[in-house]
């Protein structure tokens, strides 16, 4: 299976290329295998419903993505582009979860380990592995690309729906949890981009770096 294709998960992560499917869907192991389709379909379908959905009820919609054993979901209109894991250009004096930059059809993008940001337990990149371009707001519109094990689905939420983050105390920081809505039964944890990116001094040197890079490209050229 291509590695830029968008991958349906209800567990975590399955590589398809070595999960046989059987009738109905499910391998071998008993799980439900994903379903593949073409990134720029699902975003631009999705996007594109996003108007009927909101002439309906007071509905957001967002592309959700696994991270462990948990499901994190972003704005699907934040959503530029999906593709697969490709090496990024290192950047000097960044911490670990910066992987550097990637060059996106002549625009150089930071790219940002979600799994490594979160302080969650390393991991090799797998077939699975994504990379999601957003647009993040803040000082100023940019592009950055998040690294995160398999992407899973677009949900229609219920604004109504969707609930604060809970209150861990001073010591621990949830201003970039957006809100948290049960989907089919499970927890879906919703990230505030900009807040995300906002809050931490590293994504501003990585965004210095990345326009440093144009420049230099563009006095060279």
């Amino acid at each position: 299976m291509q590695t830029d294709q968008i991958l349906r998960t209800s567990a975590p992560p399955v590589d398809a290329a070595t999960a046989a499917p059987t009738p109905g869907g499910a391998t071998p192991g008993g799980a439900t295998a994903p379903i593949a389709r073409a990134p720029g379909n699902v975003v631009a379908d999705a996007t594109a419903a996003t108007g009927a959905a909101d002439a309906a009820g007071a509905t957001k919609q967002f592309l959700t993505f696994v991270l462990g054993e948990e499901e994190y979901g972003v704005d699907i209109l934040r959503v530029q582009e999906i593709k697969g894991w490709e090496r990024a250009t290192a950047i000097p004096n960044t911490p670990d979860y910066i992987r550097g930059v990637m060059n996106l059809r002549g625009a150089v993008v930071p790219v940002v380990d979600l799994r490594r940001r979160f302080a969650l337990d390393s991991t090799e990149y797998l077939s699975t592995t994504v990379v999601i371009v957003v647009k993040v707001e803040g000082d100023g519109a940019r592009t950055m690309g998040f690294v995160v094990d398999a992407v899973s689905d677009v949900y229609n939420v219920a604004t109504e729906h969707i609930q604060p983050a809970p209150d861990f105390g001073a010591r621990v920081d949830t201003k970039y949890i957006r809100g948290l809505a049960v989907v089919d039964d499970k927890m879906v944890i919703l990230l505030d981009l900009d807040r995300l990116i906002g809050l931490d001094a590293a994504f501003a040197a990585a965004d210095a770096a990345a326009d440093q890079r144009i420049y230099e490209s563009g006095a060279t050229g």
